[in-house]
């Protein structure tokens, strides 16, 4: 089936994007109430029973007729350069929403009375983030709710080489990217994906796992030669010569790229009138489609999906601290 670029922008974090974008994937992945069971995990899967809920969300009220009260004296926290608008929008968060974190409280009454609390204050910088960008507070309250759900969705278990991952291998978080060499998008996210890891390398470790779309024409070739020049102990140096030349993969440009990098570019063109990694591939695009991947990039911490939104260093920095504090309260965010 063909596979076709795209650009989607769905405001909200949720399960889709932020405001993102991505080269699509309609050969439609696996639900995941049906997925196949995947590879052996790199990332420890979310236990059957999990951590007691907060209480649901009361329905929503009027805007606070004070907002100034509301986020007023929240230690720590300063939402002066929000505009009028955003803050009446990020009061009514704060007065609806609960803050995850085991209190009975609304995230507001958590930020003042519950002062150690990291996570209500990590919460409230990324709904002070999404009302700044023009979302009503009754959207940002359904996106907090899903994003959080995530963590306790159950977690896609990928099976990497280790010679496609940086950082240390024993890092609390394995964050993986499916990726085309061909797409634009992943060429986007690429210098912050990898900022990202290195700054936080032994924390993270980060794996690259092919997803060749057939609406890139020179994707599979790509995606060979890097496969080839891991085997020649070079994917990294091959990886980012494919990104830095996505204007030109044909093929016949392949062999000058690897010469680039030291290595036989006459082996390669031989290489890629073979078929020696398409069944290596193929098991990488089905590991995709069992983590319900819809398009590239996809990327997963610890096998939960974020999305196309989070790819910036600050979003993505958010959630390594969310997956960190998850991961050290086996699986539930620290009492309060």
């Amino acid at each position: 089936m063909l596979l076709s670029c795209w650009k989607r922008v769905i405001p909200l974090l949720a399960a889709a994007v932020l405001t993102g974008t991505g080269c699509k994937s309609p050969e439609g992945a696996t639900p995941a109430a049906a997925q196949a069971p995947a590879a052996p995990a790199t990332a420890p899967a979310a236990p059957a029973a999990q951590a007691a809920q907060p209480p649901a969300a009361p329905a929503a009220t009027a805007t606070p007729s004070d907002p100034a009260a509301v986020l007023g004296g929240i230690p720590g926290m300063d939402f002066s350069s929000l505009s009028p608008a955003a803050k009446r929008e990020l009061a009514t968060v704060l007065s609806d929403e609960f803050c995850y974190c085991g209190c009975p409280h609304t995230l507001g009454a958590c930020l003042k009375q519950h002062t150690p609390c990291k996570h209500a204050k990590r919460m409230a910088r990324l709904a002070a983030r999404m009302v700044a960008e023009g979302n009503p507070a009754t959207e940002v309250i359904v996106s907090l709710s899903q994003y959080y759900a995530g963590f306790r969705d159950a977690r896609s278990q990928f099976k990497v080489d280790e010679r496609m991952c940086t950082g240390n291998a024993s890092a609390p978080v394995t964050v993986v990217e499916f990726s085309d060499f061909e797409c634009p998008y992943c060429g986007k996210a690429r210098p912050v994906l990898e900022a990202f890891a290195k700054k936080n390398a032994q924390q993270v470790r980060f794996c690259y796992l092919p997803f060749p779309l057939s609406s890139h024409a020179n994707s599979i070739p790509a995606a060979q030669a890097a496969l080839w020049a891991r085997d020649q102990g070079k994917f990294w140096q091959m990886h980012d010569a494919l990104f830095e030349h996505q204007e030109n993969l044909k093929p016949e440009a392949l062999p000058a790229l690897a010469k680039s990098v030291g290595l036989d570019g006459d082996k390669l063109a031989a290489v890629l009138k073979s078929e020696q990694y398409k069944q290596e591939l193929e098991g990488f695009r089905n590991q995709g489609r069992a983590a319900g991947l819809t398009g590239t990039p996809s990327v997963y911490f610890n096998g939960r999906g974020i999305d196309l939104g989070f790819i910036q260093d600050e979003l993505l920095s958010h959630s390594l601290e969310d997956e960190l504090e998850w991961r050290a309260n086996n699986n539930a965010w620290a009492a309060d």
